[in-house]
């Protein structure tokens, strides 16, 4: 790493008390704005449960100074995305812009934190929208455990309430509670400005004492939360509903942020899941007892909690249980293995370091250091990291995850015949230790000798093709890693018959190569600091990862052993089929992704872009080791490999290092001409399905341009237009009419096909109401070009998050793979903002043309309670 996360930090606290920070970063022209307010969930008292994050939400809704929705459309005409998030102990307000504009946006922020009018009508309807977020956390099955696992676990202390509120005390919310919450939470004292941008140190200082330095405000006393006196025991809580699949969560009480064991408590999490080699992933993913699986600490203040959640076929949970229960007895008495510390660590410290590529979450990191007391605490905790020890681990697991404390929440289909209560975690809890087998890096990664070749400099790519593959590689960054990834384009279109091929092929390939089975294909990436994934979109397919730079030929041998010398062990492949059976099912208790999926389907009559990603279960019921591997070679023999290397590596040796490692795999594969499939055309439908859900939702999928078409520029400046905060459809149906918490327009652009997406989430018996307030909306879009001033705002933010996007090397190698697969070559790289300030209003409304009823494809899910009898 290239000093310590504080390394060059300036910090100052005004006479008023406000603390400011500034660090520098010159990996783009940005500035990431954050205000930290040290007030949170568990400063309400309980008359005020959720009141945090009302004002969360009227801080959106002006100032004596700014109309209400002025702060976003001003954030986005600056070129910026602004948002902003609650939790326990803080509530979080951020927003990156082009560093040019960074005082302006500092400006609104600043005034719309300090002094929010909280107007009683724009309270009215915020309300109503903020009553539909907690519906929707309703419907969210994995909301709904974890809020129930902290009730459980937890008899006196603020955490175990429910932290939005209920809808009947939101509602009831009145401008004197809100204000008065405002006027004693925040104050000069408990709040933290932090700025990470390009600018120098001494002028960012100046633009946040001018914001802040004036402001005053007494501090009055907080009273404190009731202490946790009760004592930890086993709990159980069965929730069951209309759910295709089993989600549970355990917990234990753990320490807050600021004790000393944290570390431990993060590595241990790691351990049981963190990649593929992890003990839960090898224990209960591996041989399908469950979907997915994952450990995490958190927490605020004294308390926290350890989580492990599980998802999956519900007939499974109780030998799931048993296997965890198990594991956990084995941490107990034995510790982990030293390499389980060290690969946990080794992805721990990487994680980090691609967080922190980011301004804003540096920023945000930063803040939250200073929060719990010490901002150079996030120095230390690195080194506190790589010190835990597996005897500490075995001790952390002895002292504070005791089989006779754990409390457990399942969401479960009602049909379950399962049983989940204390009764059931008791029995688990007894069963003898489990180990799985002992972690192997398998044969030494043989990373022949780097042959540096001569690479063509085009659009600021190193480009080097060799027999079938195409390497493109660029120097970005100053953190010592390498984004590295390989490409196919997916010219192999699914249907009803083998939809979910290509992702069930992909993820059979992470099961092991000829040389190495998963376990040691997993340990041997995980200890680069690495973890590798699969992605299947519409147009691609792929496999990346991002490691430590001194890793770079190691993992670039690993990634084409991966891709080509998969083992194929037809038994693996059954196991990965039916958890892929799994997953599928679960994108039904989706209440964003499944309307959409249906409008897909409608739209391209269940073909290529309207099949579903990961299948179906009659399509899966389909699938084998044959059409696996049938898949896999008739991919390789056409077309090529596009490889993509981008981090702070001398490009020409990056490239000679991807050139020697893949030929070395490669050699002998047979490369035909790629295949090109024509445009697709969208046409209209409607699918609808019926759940037991709090909300109605539906997608809307009209005419548009596709990713190759010059018109994609005027498609995303309707979307930003159009969607997003301070956007027309956000401003008609969230703000002024209270129709839903969620509302969202945007352009779906593929290779072959495009579409102008609109979606919404609303209460049942407003669907309809919903349905035609958007249908009304889209309307004007076609019957009138949008106003200069929508125009200006849309077309600064396109431009001002373009050149953002740019601040870390795998948003580099992204936007390199996707115009190079996707676009029209790496000249879109000379110019990538060009294409929006050319923009007029009139194309903008001849792209809305489309936007006609009458040529829509739409997915609507349906809750009960809004059909007639």
């Amino acid at each position: 790493m290239t000093g310590s996360p504080t390394a060059g930090l300036r910090r100052e606290v005004l006479p008023n008390g406000v603390t400011l920070l500034v660090q520098r970063r010159l990996a783009a022209p940005a500035a990431a704005i954050v205000t930290h307010v040290r007030a949170g969930f568990l400063d309400e008292p309980d008359d005020l449960v959720g009141i945090s994050h009302v004002l969360e939400h009227l801080v959106f809704k002006g100032t004596p100074r700014l109309a209400p929705g002025e702060l976003a459309r001003g954030t986005k005409a600056l070129g910026g995305a602004l948002n902003a998030y609650t939790s326990y102990d803080r509530t979080v307000y951020y927003a990156s812009v082009p560093s040019r504009n960074a005082r302006a946006a500092l400006a609104l922020q600043a005034d719309s934190v300090r002094d929010p009018l909280v107007d009683a009508e724009e309270l009215r309807r915020e309300l109503g929208v903020i009553v539909q977020e907690a519906e929707r956390k309703l419907d969210t099955p994995s909301a709904v455990v974890g809020e129930v696992l902290h009730e459980l676990l937890y008899d006196n202390h603020r955490i175990r309430r429910w932290r939005i509120g209920t809808a009947e005390r939101i509602a009831a919310f009145t401008r004197d509670d809100v204000l008065g919450y405002h006027a004693t939470r925040y104050l000069p004292s408990r709040v933290i400005a932090s700025m990470v941008s390009d600018l120098e140190d001494e002028h960012a200082l100046d633009l946040l004492r001018a914001e802040w330095g004036s402001w005053q405000r007494p501090a009055v006393p907080i009273p404190d939360g009731p202490p946790e006196s009760g004592l930890p025991s086993v709990r159980a809580r069965a929730v069951p509903g209309d759910v295709s699949h089993a989600e549970t969560v355990l917990g234990w009480r753990a320490p807050g942020p600021l004790h000393e064991l944290v570390p431990a408590f993060e590595v241990l999490a790691a351990i049981l899941s963190t990649g593929r080699g992890a003990r839960l992933a090898r224990l209960l993913r591996e041989p399908g007892l469950v979907s997915g699986v994952g450990a995490s600490h958190y927490g605020a203040e004294d308390v926290g909690v350890l989580a492990i959640g599980l998802t999956g076929d519900p007939i499974h949970l109780p030998e799931a249980l048993d296997l965890l229960a198990g594991t956990l007895a084995d941490l107990r008495e034995n510790g982990p293995e030293p390499a389980e510390v060290a690969r946990a660590q080794a992805l721990l410290l990487a994680r980090n370091r691609r967080q922190l590529e980011w301004f804003e979450a540096r920023a945000i990191a930063l803040a939250a250091a200073e929060g719990l007391g010490d901002v150079t605490r996030l120095d230390r905790d690195e080194a506190r990291l790589t010190a835990v020890t597996p005897e500490q681990l075995r001790d952390v697991v002895r002292d504070w995850l005791s089989p006779t404390a754990m409390s457990g929440v399942a969401s479960l289909p009602r049909d379950a015949t399962v049983r989940f209560d204390s009764e059931l975690l008791a029995a688990a809890v007894g069963r003898a230790a489990s180990r799985p087998s002992p972690l192997s890096a398998g044969p030494a990664i043989t990373a022949p000798t780097v042959l540096i070749r001569p690479t063509t400099l085009a659009h600021g790519v190193h480009h080097l093709a060799i027999d079938g593959i195409d390497i493109l590689t660029a120097r970005h960054g100053s953190e010592p890693q390498v984004s590295l990834s390989a490409w196919r384009r997916r010219d192999q279109v699914e249907g009803p018959g083998d939809a979910g091929l290509s992702v069930l092929a992909l993820r059979s390939m992470l099961r092991g190569t000829e040389r190495r089975d998963a376990t040691e294909l997993a340990l041997a990436m995980e200890r680069l600091g690495g973890v590798l994934s699969a992605s299947a979109g519409g147009d691609s397919i792929g496999l990346g990862t991002t490691v430590l730079a001194e890793h770079v030929a190691d993992a670039a041998a690993l990634l084409a052993e991966t891709l080509y010398r998969p083992r194929f062990d037809p038994r693996l492949i059954e196991v990965e089929r039916l958890v892929l059976v799994e997953e599928a099912a679960g994108v039904s208790d989706d209440m964003f992704r499944f309307p959409i999926q249906l409008a897909l389907g409608a739209a391209f009559r269940d073909l290529g872009y309207g099949s579903p990603g990961l299948g179906t279960a009659e399509s899966l019921a389909k699938l084998d080791a044959a059409a696996v591997s049938a898949w896999h070679a008739e991919g390789l023999a056409r077309g090529r490999t596009t490889v993509v290397a981008v981090g702070d590596v001398e490009p020409e040796r990056l490239a000679g290092v991807v050139a020697t490692a893949f030929a070395a795999d490669a050699r002998g594969q047979a490369h035909a001409a790629e295949s090109v499939a024509g445009a697709v055309e969208l046409v209209s439908g409607e699918r609808r399905r019926i759940r037991d859900r709090r909300q109605s939702a539906f997608a809307m999928l009209f005419p548009g341009p596709s990713r190759r078409d010059p018109a994609r520029f005027a498609a995303e400046v309707w979307g930003a237009i159009a969607g997003g905060l301070g956007g027309r459809l956000f401003d008609a149906l969230r703000d002024h009419r209270s129709l839903a918490y969620s509302v969202v327009a945007a352009p779906w652009q593929r290779r072959r096909a495009g579409a102008l997406l609109t979606y919404i989430a609303t209460a049942p018996e407003r669907l309809e109401e919903a349905r035609q307030a958007m249908i009304e909306e889209l309307a004007g879009f076609r019957n009138a070009p949008p106003t200069n001033d929508e125009l200006t705002r849309a077309v600064g933010m396109l431009v001002g998050q373009t050149e953002l996007a740019r601040q870390t090397a795998g948003a580099v190698a992204g936007e390199i793979a996707d115009a190079w697969l996707a676009g029209d070559g790496l000249a879109e790289l000379d110019d990538p903002t060009g294409g929006y300030r050319r923009v007029t209003a009139r194309e903008v409304q001849e792209v809305a043309a489309g936007l006609d009823p009458a040529r829509m494809a739409e997915g609507v899910v349906t809750a009960r309670g809004d059909l007639p009898e």
